[in-house]
């Protein structure tokens, strides 16, 4: 993950060499975990701010429904592509994680929406102990920690991963998950980050919405409640770029919206109790929902295996080592032994959770199959860096951080990602800096 800052260091003139020495030793005494003062303005730089906006669970084909004017309005005026191929698990931590680090889930760690490290004891994104513990997230460096390691300034509204330190550092910015800030006021806090003056501006912000996946997974992707959720998210966006555009400042933003994945329908009746698939006698379930992880207990081993390896009603269970390649799973500590994958439409919850649950209510999930139509994410840009009118093919979403970097004019980490894909949504597309 080092930035191969030792194999530059020969071919640079003296006192380049100095300054940058200085700047590695400023770099090591600001690693703690308090928040970043910014650094100072470098005025070489291009300055053009970068805005990542995720809407969660936003899937692909929810832009043809006639809700969201301004987004479709974002989408005419720059770039889309038909759809992202979220990373496995389809779940909102680790697909957020790989928008900003370029890694899938099996190689920065944050494998699932819950997990269990045996150093770390249990993850949840209901604990805010866990999502503030550094140790979790250091697998992988975001986009905003790269950009303050290269001397620009970063900031997070409400991202997921966003509010913890990240080797050593918080981002300059950062505003911690709090769902009782409406849709206009996360906006308006990113507009006034963006209005202050280029000395203090942030020059890459992560801005999340969370209302649409709530009302989704309560009363189902069709609902009315998700589609005024659409609608409410949508104002926002309209807000924001009616904001920018009254500045003078639209056409001077790089505007970037994704989402994680997508929503399937979950009706009624297809949800069953995660203790009818293994017993807490013979395993510990470290993950529900779609994709379940599960840690037999020891001396049950064989039995579980037995139980659980294979096709069954509604649902399938691998090794994690014999997982569909495709997923590219399998291999990080975190993941335990079996893993076993929901259908599209059933989730597997815990039996207490099941009973005080509403029987008659369609719901909806994601955590299904990536290469599900209903998990497929969205990518929309406009500003100065992209072509307008533009549609691109569909990419996987560990290649939007190798775009990220190249807006921002860094070098991005180690990923897994290719720039290649999105290279036609560009205004200039040459091979990428080194």
């Amino acid at each position: 993950m080092r930035r191969g800052y030792h194999s530059a260091m020969h071919s640079i003139a003296p006192a380049a060499r100095a300054a940058l020495l200085a700047a590695l030793v400023s770099l090591v005494a600001c690693a703690t975990r308090a928040p970043q003062t910014p650094p100072p303005h470098d005025p070489s730089r291009a300055d053009t701010p970068l805005l990542l906006i995720s809407i969660d669970s936003f899937r692909a084909s929810y832009l043809e429904l006639g809700l969201t004017p301004n987004l479709q309005r974002i989408a005419d005026q720059g770039v889309r592509a038909q759809w992202i191929n979220p990373s496995y698990p389809t779940q909102t931590f680790p697909n957020h994680y790989t928008l900003v680090t370029g890694l899938r889930p099996d190689h920065h760690g944050v494998i699932h929406n819950t997990m269990r490290d045996p150093d770390l004891g249990r993850f949840r994104v209901s604990d805010p102990n866990a999502i503030g513990e550094t140790r979790w997230w250091d697998g992988g460096e975001p986009i905003w920690i790269g950009a303050q390691n290269a001397g620009l300034r970063g900031a997070t509204m409400l991202w997921p991963g966003g509010e913890a330190p990240v080797r050593g550092q918080h981002a300059n910015r950062s505003r911690a998950f709090d769902p009782k800030i409406t849709e206009i006021a996360r906006v308006e806090q990113v507009l006034e980050w963006l209005g202050e003056p280029a000395t203090t501006r942030p020059h890459v912000t992560a801005l999340y919405f969370d209302s649409l996946d709530k009302e989704s997974h309560d009363y189902g992707p069709n609902s009315p409640q998700a589609r005024a959720a659409m609608q409410r998210i949508d104002s926002a966006l309209g807000h924001l770029t009616d904001a920018l555009a009254a500045r003078g400042e639209l056409d001077r933003v790089n505007l970037i919206v994704v989402s994680d994945h997508g929503m399937a329908e979950v009706p009624v009746g297809q949800r069953m109790a995660v203790e009818d698939i293994v017993t807490p006698q013979q395993a510990v379930v470290t993950s529900v929902g779609q994709s379940i992880g599960v840690a037999p207990n020891p001396g049950f081993e064989a039995e579980v295996e037995k139980r659980l390896l294979g096709r069954h009603d509604h649902y399938q269970c691998w090794r994690k080592g014999e997982l569909p390649a495709r997923w590219h799973y399998g291999t990080h500590p975190r993941i335990p032994a079996i893993v076993c994958q929901m259908d599209e439409g059933w989730d597997a919850i815990e039996g207490e959770v099941l009973k005080k649950s509403p029987k008659n209510q369609t719901r909806g999930s994601h955590g299904y199959d990536p290469a599900l139509p209903s998990m497929r994410a969205i990518f929309i840009a406009r500003g100065p860096a992209f072509r307008q009118g533009a549609t691109i093919p569909a990419f996987d979403n560990i290649d939007v951080y190798p775009l990220l970097a190249r807006l921002l004019g860094i070098k991005p980490a180690k990923n897994d990602g290719d720039i290649a894909p999105l290279l036609p949504a560009l205004k200039d597309q040459g091979a990428q800096k080194k």
